[in-house]
């Protein structure tokens, strides 16, 4: 596949295989996805690698979705929120479940992350409220 240019500035992303429910079908032909932006379709899942340019990050954002992110090369730093960051370094693993969140990558080398996106129920406060997706926009349908 291309990269995509609807990335968030200093991104680069592939999505390979995406599938909009689970249990996916192992016999329907796969969707033109070069032009698509790394995001689940309701009721879908999706897997897809993305390079993070030095300088590059994703702005703060909630998806519904959950994600299963890991570090192929280099290092991202992930924030919250609350301010809160961590960094994954090649080899760690993060597991995103609804939470606002960032990415930057602050090294002078490209970073590159495999993702697999599944989608998620909102997340529910004790309050009741429902928290709305923030990711990039409208998502497509």
């Amino acid at each position: 596949t291309s990269a995509n240019p609807s990335c968030p500035s200093g991104q680069q992303a592939r999505t390979f295989h995406a599938s909009s429910a689970v249990p996916a079908s192992n016999t329907a032909r796969y969707p033109e996805l070069a032009v698509v932006l790394p995001c689940c379709v309701p009721t879908g899942v999706i897997f897809c690698i993305t390079d993070i340019q030095p300088g590059g990050s994703a702005p703060m954002h909630r998806t519904l979705i959950v994600d299963y992110v890991v570090v192929l090369s280099s290092e991202i730093v992930f924030s919250l929120d609350s301010g809160a960051e961590k960094t994954l370094k090649t080899g760690d693993f993060m597991v995103q479940r609804g939470a606002n969140h960032a990415m930057h990558n602050r090294l002078q080398e490209p970073c590159r992350i495999m993702a697999v996106m599944v989608e998620a129920e909102k997340v529910v406060l004790a309050d009741g409220k429902a928290l709305e997706e923030t990711a990039f926009g409208k998502r497509p349908e």
